[in-house]
């Protein structure tokens, strides 16, 4: 799997959505995000569906558990055979230890990586509803560090912490970043967000990119807008 790509988040609400979107668009064989949404309505078979035409597939299920449902949990998703899967370093080492022991028991190349901070989230969030202290940027450090100690292959973070991460973990580390919008497009609900060359320079690995593409009037070109700002085409 290369470290450099765009992933479309599928953020359909039924496989006739997703396809219909994929084949009208041109679209088929790319990169692709399935979060809750999606999964819970088609579950495994939506990831067979894809993977049939070739798609390199993150599942996007957040896993946060006792370690030991999240090992057996790992332990089946890992079987599905996509790229990447991921839990929330909130979850603690044991659990994260645990779902990258689940990932190896089912025989698999699927990368593990661990949410830090959500980019719907900010200080006052943290500081205020969570009680935790400090800043987004410390906070998301910290996480980073903790997943790589547990065998983690990378984070999901903010473009904005993606280089101080790299500086800290290394740059084989993964730096999965949300939040990305093009030019002249709606944040909605992110609050930590940036441009696909933004992200490029400040040491993204890998893009998600959802409603600036699955919303554009023409989403293949906006697709292709994303892969020219980042230097892939």
């Amino acid at each position: 799997m290369s470290n450099q790509l765009i992933y479309i988040a599928l953020d359909f609400e039924n496989w006739n959505e997703t396809e219909k979107f994929l084949v009208n668009n041109d679209l088929t064989g790319v990169p692709v995000k399935v979060g809750m949404e999606l999964f819970y309505r088609e579950g495994p078979a939506v990831i067979e569906k894809l993977k049939e035409n070739n798609h390199p597939i993150f599942l996007d299920l957040k896993l946060h558990d006792i370690p030991t449902t999240v090992k057996k949990a790992m332990h089946n998703l890992g079987k599905l055979g996509v790229d990447i899967v991921n839990v929330h370093a909130l979850g603690g080492s044991d659990m994260i230890k645990a779902a990258k022991e689940g990932l190896l028991s089912s025989n698999t190349e699927t990368k593990l990586i661990a949410v830090t901070i959500l980019t719907s989230m900010d200080k006052q969030v943290l500081n205020n509803d969570l009680l935790i202290p400090g800043d987004v940027l410390s906070n998301a450090m910290h996480f980073a560090s903790l997943a790589k100690q547990s065998g983690a292959d990378g984070v999901v973070c903010s473009v904005h912490e993606a280089n101080d991460i790299k500086k800290q973990c290394g740059n084989d580390f993964l730096t999965v970043t949300p939040g990305i919008r093009l030019e002249n497009t709606d944040v909605n609900d992110q609050k930590r967000v940036a441009t696909p060359s933004y992200a490029k320079e400040n040491g993204a690995d890998i893009l998600v990119i959802g409603r600036s593409i699955t919303k554009a009037r023409n989403p293949r070109v906006a697709y292709e807008t994303a892969l020219k700002e980042c230097g892939l085409t």
